[in-house]
């Protein structure tokens, strides 16, 4: 088929790629106007963007799409069909009825569940046990079109949100090629999302990375899950005016047996033997991976190596 695609960050190159292995012509590729890479630095292309311009496709950056000149340019792709994965700007209607087979969306849940920006981060941070990827039919709403296809994957109790992004984005690849060959064919079903379970997946914010002692054991590890591998999960040592860290792996725990009956959540459990399990809400959580200031991730072991915490230190809230 005829395409356009639209996507910029890992997740939508693996999508972009797969087609042009597939046998699919792509006409033009949108990716977002490239950002700064770090603070301060100069801005770099998106995987998207990088990975397009090294294959010789055309590559475009609109500020938006919904100006007249936006929708010129795209009707004279004249593509069947547009795929859109993790994009980023918001197709207005008069794009989306461009093509002649629409917009297909490759989203990173089972829709109704977890529309929005984030459905891997909140997927993961709720604890979910399964998500996968829906082929969606794009319209007007937020994430709010009929299903086309959609495959599950599992969770792993321990998998942080990062190992769900890659398989997801492999996921993703295969099914738009497994739709599109459906939808030459004129197999490929069409069905309205369900009333029932619908959830939105909020963008991430780096507030929400500090972790609060006083919530269960359950939530905090699956916060450090959805957290790895940005921006990571933030705590503080009260060490003068506290010391930040960040905690990039955890686990449920049960309070050593020479832990004090009473202890405030934050509290150091024990810190002996490579092992630093901390005192939570109901229980306790082992902190199996960290990294200090200017330092790198380092299992709890190698850390306390280094960096020596002692029984009874205290996790503070993170300034700021």
């Amino acid at each position: 088929m005829r395409l356009v695609f639209a996507g910029t960050p890992q997740f939508a190159q693996r999508s972009l790629a797969a087609l042009l292995e597939a046998g699919h012509e792509v006409v033009l590729v949108l990716s977002q106007p490239d950002r700064p890479a770090r603070r301060g630095l100069r801005t770099a292309a998106g995987p998207v963007k990088q990975w397009a311009q090294a294959h010789g496709l055309p590559v475009w950056q609109p500020q938006t799409l919904r100006d007249p000149s936006a929708w010129a340019r795209l009707k004279e792709a004249a593509a069947d069909a547009m795929v859109v994965a993790a994009y980023g700007l918001i197709l207005p209607p008069q794009v989306l009825a461009i093509p002649p087979h629409g917009c297909l969306n490759v989203h990173a849940s089972l829709l109704p569940r977890w529309r929005g920006a984030a459905p891997i981060q909140r997927a993961v941070q709720a604890g979910d046990a399964r998500t996968g990827i829906t082929i969606m039919q794009m319209d007007a709403g937020l994430d709010t079109g009929p299903i086309r296809l959609m495959h599950e994957l599992a969770i792993a109790p321990d998998e942080p949100a990062g190992s769900v992004h890659d398989r997801l984005a492999a996921l993703g690849a295969r099914a738009i090629v497994e739709a599109l060959a459906q939808l030459q064919r004129g197999t490929l079903p069409s069905q309205p999302q369900p009333q029932q379970g619908v959830t939105y997946a909020a963008k991430l914010d780096k507030a929400e990375a500090a972790i609060d002692w006083s919530r269960p054991a359950r939530a905090i590890v699956d916060q450090v899950r959805a957290f790895d591998p940005s921006p990571g999960c933030s705590a503080a040592l009260a060490r003068g005016p506290g010391v930040a860290l960040k905690v990039w792996r955890a686990a449920m725990a049960p309070v050593p047996t020479e832990a004090e009956p009473v202890t405030a959540p934050g509290t150091v459990l024990a810190a002996g033997d490579g092992r630093l399990i901390v005192r939570c809400g109901d229980g306790a959580v082992e902190l199996l991976e960290l990294q200090r200031p200017g330092g790198r991730r380092l299992p709890a072991r190698e850390f306390l190596v280094g960096w020596p915490v002692a029984r009874g230190e205290r996790f503070v809230p993170v300034a700021g």
